[in-house]
């Protein structure tokens, strides 16, 4: 795709792309693929115009208020890129406080995070093993747990948004974020069992999977048969209770958020450290002293690098992190506001900063895993002109899936002439699906088009409607910027 140098023709776009919408009458294949569908074109807004002319092209029902999916995290990575910037880093410090005599440190070791993305369990046991590299023999202090930077410090203690809050799509994350909030459950059965095992084995932490019943089903399908785990406390940790039923003969390893982030945590901190020859006798959470001194950090993979992966793969727990990042560090004052607020306050400032009427938008946590979230598709096709005119273009373009390549978009338009030559964000939800981004047209010209459809049978028949769309934009760019 020759995106170019768009700056001049996109200043314009932003202008007029602001005008009155257009009522222009829906493609035939649009048309068709609804009425294949049986979904009504009231379900449907949409924005489609050449960059080189943002007056023409198509525009259907786009002043539409819709619930935009996880294409609005088209939004919160521009954001991102101009005011984080693309070398912007997470980080993760371990600090030590009170003295440190003869190998005993007299006070605590914290683990402090800054929505550090990339911190894993190997990358926690580097951080101690330079502690104990620095002389720490002893903590007497005890091991801490820092994640105070966002405000508050877990926003996952909330009614969850589906019946599987525990796979990684439902993640909330925390300014620590340790290993994701996951842990890996293995599960393997033969024709009569079924054993299971997690990874790591923190000690205090069981799993029986006795209830479960085996089944002849395929082994992709697993996830039809499960059902939501039972964790209760024990005398020495916690146990994890399996439900629901398992297909015989199959192996699954499954990244699960099914243990408490204030018991694993620590946990794992402690036992870490032990293994490492450290001697500690507590862990649990708490503050960093204003003394501590930094012993050991670890830094995130720059911006630009990490929104690459998560914008692909629509990861919403990275996608969160990133815009609670934006609140975290707005330089505007918070008093009184959570990180949350402060990140929708900075991102609607972006916006008007750029022209961009925000009259549409309803802002939650900038991945589109929302109910409540809510934008124009005029909204969103000003954000990526905008997006596509400023500094970090390339960085941000590189983010979203290319269509029938990777991410999200690997296996759709292929064999289509959109294949390889569109750039496009999904997003979905039962009764969402969109498409947002840049698709080149036959003479190689680039289209800003966003396409949502809401309608309670959206997921289940809406996306071949929006492909229909994107072939089209694809097929079509002679002397006339009109669709048909």
């Amino acid at each position: 795709m020759r995106i170019g140098l768009l700056s001049g023709v996109l200043s314009l776009a932003l202008v007029v792309a602001g005008c009155s919408t257009l009522t222009d009458p829906l493609p035939r294949p649009v048309h068709a693929a609804l009425s294949a569908a049986d979904l009504p074109a009231e379900a449907l807004a949409v924005v489609a115009f050449p960059v080189h002319r943002p007056n023409t092209g198509l525009r259907w029902q786009a002043d539409q208020v819709m619930q935009p999916g996880s294409t609005i995290k088209v939004l919160t990575s521009a954001v991102a890129l101009d005011e984080l910037g693309p070398q912007w880093r997470g980080r993760t410090d371990l600090l030590a406080s009170g003295t440190l005599v003869d190998g005993v440190l007299h006070g605590p070791l914290v683990l402090r995070g800054a929505a550090d993305a990339d911190l894993d369990w190997g990358v926690l046991w580097n951080l101690l093993r330079q502690a104990r590299e620095a002389g720490v023999r002893e903590v007497r202090g005890g091991l801490w747990v820092d994640r105070s930077r966002f405000e508050p410090a877990r926003e996952d203690q909330v009614p969850p948004f589906d019946e599987a809050p525990e796979f990684p799509y439902n993640v909330i994350p925390d300014a620590l974020h340790l290993n994701g909030n996951l842990l890996d459950l293995h599960l393997q059965a033969d024709e009569q069992s079924l054993t299971a095992r997690w990874s790591p084995a923190w000690a205090g932490l069981t799993v029986d999977s006795r209830q479960v019943a085996l089944v002849d089903a395929p082994c992709n399908a697993w996830n039809a048969h499960w059902r939501p785990p039972i964790v209760s406390p024990q005398a020495d940790g916690l146990q994890v209770l399996l439900q629901g039923a398992f297909p015989r003969g199959c192996t699954v390893r499954q990244a699960l958020n099914l243990v408490d982030r204030d018991w694993l945590d620590p946990q794992a901190l402690l036992q870490l450290w032990r293994q490492l020859g450290g001697k500690a006798e507590q862990a649990g959470l708490g503050g960093t002293p204003a003394e501590a001194r930094v012993l050991a950090s670890h830094q995130a993979r720059p911006l630009a690098e990490l929104l690459r992966g998560a914008i692909k793969r629509s990861d919403n727990a990275l996608t969160r992190l990133v815009y609670l990042e934006l609140g975290a560090t707005a330089p505007t004052p918070g008093a009184g506001r959570s990180t949350r607020e402060r990140a929708a306050a900075r991102v609607e400032a972006w916006l008007k900063r750029h022209g961009i009427d925000t009259r549409s938008l309803v802002l939650d946590n900038g991945s589109g895993l929302s109910r409540s979230e809510r934008l124009s598709p005029t909204l969103l096709a000003q954000v990526i002109s905008t997006a596509l005119a400023g500094r970090h273009a390339p960085d941000w373009l590189a983010g979203l899936p290319l269509v029938g390549v990777d991410g999200t978009m690997g296996r759709r338009l292929r064999g289509t002439a959109a294949e390889g030559r569109a750039r496009l964000k999904t997003g979905t939800l039962n009764n969402v699906v969109g498409l947002a981004g840049v698709v080149s047209d036959a003479r190689d010209r680039p289209w800003v088009v966003v396409a949502l459809l809401n309608h309670p049978q959206a997921a289940a028949k809406g996306r071949p409607v929006l492909d229909a769309l994107i072939a089209l934009l694809a097929t079509q760019g002679g002397a006339s910027e009109n669709l048909q």
